[in-house]
């Protein structure tokens, strides 16, 4: 509702803006001098694509054409061109509300691809090489979960004038996540949060805040800084790692001493780690799910069938079950689900066949490395020709035939092959590279809204993407609360926003510096940015002083305070950007 809300008002500031622009006979008298200036902006290779609202409606199409700000490369899609060239200018709000329901439709598909796919086969890796919960929970889950965020933060670095849909999104979704998200579940469930993690997750997110507002603040940083900014989570996950060990170490200790006691109610303290909290096993239920349901008599599916069921992802017991708010959502979200399930293979190592699929998992041998050719950086390499000859695609769909028959006449339908783990590695590097696409086409559409809204990257950032990107984050935390571990959920929402600002951050710059063989330069920042820093740190901080006077209780006090601090933060940010605060 909020966001429908935020959206109307901005829709509508944006008419009376243009109508203004149109009426306004001071204006029509200078249309003349509107188009010298066109003519003076195409002449200058310097020219921002933010400039083009300041033209006439019928200048633009031209601005944008001859502006090499305006080319938008890194998308599939020019949606400047889109908006100001195919449409005509009083079709301006049905083209910001295609961009929106487009822009939704994106974020369900960031959604799908990183809950259904790159999650699951990141989870069969980490099971392959053995690690412990602790090292892939702070790597490989943490990667995952994150996924959104991280690409959207390189394809906003990738650009010099997109860099600030990265901070707004990055700070943004760390305010909205401490507060809101924090919040909400200490709404549902009040609890004693573990102090010792708490404190730690705490204290690495406020260095790196403090560190990603000197870099704001002086305007760049350099390669060896930014090597220092992503060793910062590697000393993040050691220290985790370390706390574990003697927290594990101290538990085993004080068992052996009363070994014959039943009950240790001391160690249930706010004291406890992390680790203390008892994981959903979802691979049990799982397979107490299908055996249940497991025929008395053995049953074998032809090759037909097993495609036919490996494509439906709908399940009709769960279908019966779920209200119809999930029916419709999963109604919409049905066709993306299938397209991806002929692109993505899927791992699971709790099933008892591992998600061994084999004509599907066949047909992913030919999709998958397609998906990769035509997606990867927004399809450059689709009509790339090898020695300007034979295309790239045609090259890549031969070996994926010639791969696909091998497997299909070695294997069966009942029992995955010895190198079936491999495809965990496929279905990661496929839907990295769909993310990424997907990421790209977000940020290259919220700066079309920026410059056709009249709206800076940072507050876009900060709202559409931040919401957008940590919306699944919020449902699933108050989900777990919800569920009885409000202490997981808590620390999902601290741990997982250190990797995404350290890698968002670091991995962006680094991009940038290897592609433009410099130092990365900032744009200077606004009033706007420094409001934003500011009010993470702030939300921070004062976590980091009242969560200890409150003994480690979270309660439904705390909850709505932390709400009520970011709707006066979103308060103050907007009428920033609206100029009312100056």
């Amino acid at each position: 509702m909020c966001l429908s809300v935020y959206l109307s008002l901005l829709l509508l500031v944006s008419c009376h803006q243009q109508q203004q622009v149109t009426s306004d006979p001071h204006v029509l008298r200078n249309q003349s001098a509107n188009t010298t200036a066109a003519t003076m902006f195409h002449n200058n290779n310097n020219d921002e694509c933010d400039s083009v609202m300041k033209l006439n409606a019928t200048d633009r199409c031209a601005f944008v054409k001859n502006t090499p700000d305006c080319s938008m490369e890194d998308g599939f899609i020019n949606y400047l061109y889109e908006a100001f060239c195919l449409l005509p200018p009083n079709l301006t709000p049905l083209t910001i509300t295609l961009c929106i329901i487009w822009l939704l439709f994106l974020f369900v598909i960031l959604g799908l691809t990183a809950s259904k796919f790159f999650c699951p086969n990141l989870s069969a890796i980490s099971t392959c090489l053995h690690l412990t919960h602790n090292v892939a929970g702070v790597t490989f889950l943490a990667l995952g979960n994150g996924a959104p965020d991280i690409f959207s933060a390189i394809a906003a670095f990738s650009h010099p004038h997109t860099a600030g849909l990265a901070v707004g999104a990055l700070f943004g979704a760390g305010i909205f996540v401490t507060t809101v998200v924090a919040g909400s579940v200490a709404l549902v469930k009040p609890f004693a949060v573990a102090s010792r993690p708490f404190l730690r997750d705490v204290s690495f997110y406020m260095v790196a805040v403090f560190w990603t507002f000197l870099m704001l603040y002086r305007g760049t940083t350099t390669l060896s800084e930014t090597f220092g900014y992503l060793a910062l989570y590697v000393v993040y996950v050691v220290t985790v790692i370390i706390s574990a060990y003697i927290y594990n170490r101290q538990k085993h200790s004080v068992n052996s001493d009363v070994r014959n006691i039943a009950q240790i109610p001391e160690f249930h303290s706010s004291d406890s780690s992390d680790d203390d909290v008892p994981c959903l096993n979802s691979g049990a239920i799982q397979q107490e799910y299908e055996s249940e349901y497991r025929p008395l008599l053995p049953y074998s599916e032809s090759t037909s069938q097993i495609l036919l069921s490996s494509l439906n992802p709908v399940d009709n017991r769960k279908w019966r079950r779920k209200s119809w708010s999930w029916r419709v959502l999963k109604v919409v979200k049905t066709p993306v689900e299938v397209l991806l399930l002929l692109c993505i293979p899927v791992v699971d190592p709790d099933k008892e066949d591992k998600n061994w699929r084999r004509p599907l998992n066949c047909f992913h041998l030919i999709s998958s490395p397609l998906v990769c050719v035509f997606a990867f950086q927004s399809g450059k390499y689709g009509d790339h020709m090898i020695q300007e000859q034979f295309p790239l695609w045609l090259l890549t769909l031969l070996l994926g035939f010639f791969l696909s028959a091998i497997v299909f006449c070695t294997t069966t339908n009942d029992r995955p092959p010895k190198y079936h783990p491999l495809f965990a590695l496929l279905g990661f590097i496929v839907s990295a590279v769909l993310i990424s696409a997907a990421a790209s086409e977000v940020v290259s559409l919220l700066h079309m809204l920026g410059v056709v809204l009249s709206l800076s990257n940072t507050v876009l950032g900060l709202t559409l993407l931040a919401w957008g990107n940590s919306i699944g984050d919020c449902f699933s935390d108050i989900t777990i609360a919800r569920q009885g571990y409000p202490r997981m959920a808590i620390s999902a929402c601290f741990g997982g926003i250190i990797f995404n600002m350290l890698f968002g951050v670091g991995l962006g710059c680094l991009v940038q510096m290897l592609t433009t063989k410099s130092d990365v330069q900032f744009e200077e920042a606004g009033l706007l940015t420094w409001i934003l820093a500011g009010a993470l740190g702030l939300s921070l901080v004062l976590s980091f002083i009242f969560v200890p006077l409150s003994r480690f209780h979270l309660g439904r006090a705390y909850g709505i305070f932390l709400i009520i601090f970011y709707c006066i933060f979103l308060l103050i940010a907007l009428l920033t950007e609206f100029g009312t605060i100056h």
